[in-house]
């Protein structure tokens, strides 16, 4: 059977080899990396312009052939999103101020004071994924992180009338957001612990790692691409600021070192602009830097002295292959063949977790042996991305049924040690945020 060819560079796709389920659209990740910032390109957003759009590509709606039509409601279904998170915004903000919605058309031109509901909802939808992901590395938490923006986009329609226009709309919201998460924050008040040990079961040798149980991954593909944005960040800068070993070491720091180490090493704020941000002096700020850098650096790996991120490798891509297959073959041995022998489990917000190859198959071996009493059945595995990371999303279809269901999301980092890329951490996280990764809940 065709597999047809790719729709960005025109190259045939890859034959999937006797492989059921739906095969990619692409023929690389560079090419669907292409796509998707072609779709995330802003255009001057309107909600006239959403409404035609969404129009023309339910004008494009045909049975055949099955790629063309996978892409068009992919298209259709995100533009329609887009546009209810549009609508939500202004439904919220309208009910806050008391008053009928207006209809608009281009935010681009308009002062902020005088952006009617629907004129705002446009123009805060075109900074919604860069303000999520500034308070997901705030607070770490994809669920809170999503709250929080609409918590600052309440904050900043009402606080409107206090917008002057000497910075961008965009650093107003950073700061409404920041400030945000920072009440966020203190509201919880909750800190990173050690694992304390399981009666009854084998963690391995190795020390209890940090556990924080409100650590949740983010889907790459609603990461903002660097290069559509006003002052953008580099690539590298992006990635490496989200993999989810660094936001776990930014848990650590108290909530206003951490605004002002994600403000200024993040984002690529000044010093004056962050002091102003969090409403200090240039020299709190200074003072907050000196003290949070080398905090997080001692939360780091010890192959890890900075930010700096590893790029997802060919290899590594083989190594979560073979990792997926050897899940849904059962086989152990294949298993740990991938693992570093000081391979580290943790589960949040589970109390589990395991340091060391043999704790780790040893626990995994309860539910995944078919001899075993606690045998929960076979397993899929589908590949997705996780904080810049390479991740497998793992169903498991219980004995007596004919559907795999939602079960956990495994994401991993690697090392080469020598010996090849292998998997030195493992964190598994339950399958709720399936649908935020555009995974569905049952295969």
């Amino acid at each position: 059977m065709d597999a047809g060819n790719c729709p960005v560079c025109g190259k045939p796709l890859p034959a999937r080899a006797g492989r059921t389920g739906r095969g990619s659209l692409y023929c690389s990740a560079a090419c669907r990396q292409k796509a998707y910032r072609e779709r995330r390109r802003p255009r001057g957003l309107t909600v006239q312009g959403l409404i035609d759009d969404i129009g023309r590509q339910a004008g494009l709606l045909a049975p055949q052939p099955a790629a063309a039509l996978y892409s068009t409601v992919t298209e259709l279904s995100e533009s329609v999103a887009q546009l209810r998170r549009v609508a939500r915004t202004v439904r919220d903000t309208t009910q806050d101020a008391g008053d009928a919605p207006a209809p608009g058309d281009s935010v681009t031109a308009t002062p902020v004071t005088q952006l009617t509901e629907t004129e705002f909802g446009a123009l805060t939808e075109q900074y919604r994924r860069e303000i999520q992901v500034h308070c997901y590395r705030m607070t770490g938490s994809y669920d809170e992180a999503e709250d929080l923006v609409q918590e600052t986009f309440l904050r900043a329609w009402r606080a409107r009338d206090g917008f002057h226009g000497r910075a961008s709309a965009r650093t107003w919201l950073y700061r409404i957001a920041t400030n945000a998460s920072l009440d966020q924050l203190r509201r919880t008040a909750r800190r990173p612990q050690r694992y304390e040990p399981v009666p009854g079961m084998n963690h391995g040798d190795g020390e209890p790692p940090t556990r924080i149980t409100w650590l949740q991954p983010y889907p790459d593909d609603e990461t903002p691409l660097a290069e559509e944005r006003e002052q953008p960040e580099s690539a590298a800068v992006s990635r490496e600021t989200l993999e989810l070993v660094l936001l776990a070491a930014i848990q650590h720091l108290p909530p206003r070192q951490r605004a002002a180490l994600v403000l200024r090493d993040a984002l690529g704020l000044t010093a004056a602009e962050t002091a102003e941000a969090l409403e200090t002096s240039v020299a709190s700020v200074n003072s907050a830097l000196q003290r949070a850098r080398p905090t997080l650096r001692a939360h780091l790996p010890r192959e890890r002295s900075d930010w700096r991120a590893t790029v997802p490798t060919e290899a590594q891509q083989a190594v979560l292959d073979r990792y997926m297959a050897a899940v849904g073959r059962l086989d152990f041995a294949a298993m740990a063949e991938l693992l570093t022998e000081d391979v580290t489990l943790t589960m949040p917000p589970n109390p589990f977790w395991f340091v060391g190859r043999d704790a780790l198959i040893d626990f995994v071996r309860v539910s995944l042996d078919p001899a075993s009493p606690m045998f929960l059945g076979h397993w899929r595995s589908l590949p997705t991305r996780a904080n810049g990371q390479q991740a497998a999303a793992h169903y498991v279809r219980r004995p007596g049924t004919s559907v795999y269901r939602a079960q956990v999301l495994d994401v991993l980092r690697f090392t080469d040690q020598g010996h090849g890329d292998r998997i030195a951490e493992i964190t598994s996280f339950e399958p709720h945020l399936f649908p935020a990764f555009g995974l569905p809940l049952r295969l």
